[in-house]
């Protein structure tokens, strides 16, 4: 769920699988691939704990989500 800190900047909860670190991140911070289907849709960020990759589905309401609090989306096409 994301939250308003100040000058209008998002701010979204996040954690990592990895290190189990909970932490926020700024819209800048994720990156959006939307996909043809389930599988291909999903959302990434780089844990600031421990650095690692985290990739992890997205259903219509965190895209909803993501894309209203200005997270960067990358469209992908098949074919």
């Amino acid at each position: 769920m994301p939250t308003e800190p100040v000058a209008g900047a998002v701010l979204f909860r996040a954690a990592c699988p990895d290190c189990r670190a909970r932490f926020e991140l700024l819209s800048d911070a994720l990156r959006l691939a939307i996909g043809g289907s389930r599988r291909t849709t999903f959302y990434s960020f780089t844990c600031p704990e421990c650095g690692s990759v985290v990739r992890k589905p997205a259903g219509e309401r965190i895209v909803e989500l993501l894309t209203g609090g200005g997270v960067s989306t990358l469209r992908l096409h098949s074919g």
